[in-house]
């Protein structure tokens, strides 16, 4: 990849300004689609950044659009040849293409807000962990690939540890996700030592929702919430399924998560009674593991 240029985000910038030259020229995706003969679920993937962008493309849009404006033109076309770059995790597309989409947006992320009701969050895992969540996750994949989705993980957590600019992360973890002993005692030592240790970090906000809290905003399962620099990339609620994910922009559904967020987080167990909460925890595994 050339230098900063981040293709995912390039490509989901592009989709957005195409969009925006459709609703300008009052155009349904329906009615640009019969002009072009194409289908409209291929203009709606174009629009969402979901598939890459060819100059062409961009070409016959303009045309649709009536762009004339030339700078305009070439500026889009810069952009259509950055999307088409490689990014450093598209070596490991083919173990899940919606993960590297994925992965791409996170890389470009200025702050994370994390909820993980069933394991630690993977910005925030151990190679230990990691590797036994995912056998777990996936028995029927080798250990190759287990092995090939852990150095995944672990490059994914550069943004925290080795950034010049680090990651913002909020992570709000469920007491059951610390409590199951993914790998065994030792594991779990070994990653409750690590929560702590990142837990400490300036740039890193950890709370524990405890069995105590009851039901809470967060009992529909895992989400995130990615905030980026720049001002007219939109916010992406990201929840992750097993086979297809989904990413929601509409700020209705960014602010109906935005909201259940603040409510997790102050129901959640302070950072600071959170520390307590793992140094106690990382005790009962000492002992379990001795």
């Amino acid at each position: 990849m050339a230098g900063n240029v981040n293709p995912t985000v390039r490509r989901r910038r592009l989709g957005q300004e195409l969009r925006r030259l459709r609703e300008d020229k009052g155009m349904t995706a329906e009615e640009v689609a019969d002009r072009l003969l194409v289908s409209q679920s291929k203009i709606s993937r174009l629009e969402n950044g979901r598939r890459s962008i060819s100059q062409r493309d961009v070409r016959d849009l303009c045309g649709v659009y009536e762009v004339d404006d030339k700078k305009l033109i070439e500026s889009l076309m810069q952009m259509a040849r950055e999307s088409r770059l490689q990014g450093w995790w598209h070596a490991f597309a083919e173990l899940s293409p919606t993960y590297s989409v994925y992965i791409g947006l996170e890389m470009d992320a200025s702050s994370l807000r994390v909820y993980e009701p069933q394991v630690v969050p993977g910005l925030l895992q151990t190679h230990d962990y990691a590797a036994a969540v995912i056998a777990g996750a996936l028995p029927e994949v080798a250990a190759e690939e287990v092995d090939s989705r852990v150095q995944v993980r672990l490059r994914r957590q550069h943004r925290i540890h080795e950034d010049r600019v680090p990651l913002r992360l909020w992570a709000v973890v469920d007491e059951g996700a610390l409590r199951r002993a993914v790998g065994g005692a030792e594991t779990m030592r070994g990653q409750v030592e690590h929560l702590l240790d990142c837990s400490r970090l300036p740039h890193v906000t950890l709370q524990v929702m405890p069995f105590s809290a009851g039901a809470h905003p967060g009992v529909n399962g895992q989400y995130t919430i990615m905030e980026f620099p720049e001002n007219s990339d939109s916010t992406v609620v990201y929840l992750e399924g097993v086979t297809n994910d989904l990413y929601l922009e509409k700020p209705h559904d960014v602010q109906h998560y935005s909201v259940m967020y603040e409510h997790l987080r102050a129901q959640a167990l302070s950072p600071e009674q959170t520390r307590d909460f793992l140094e106690g925890l990382l005790e009962e595994f000492v002992k379990q593991a001795s």
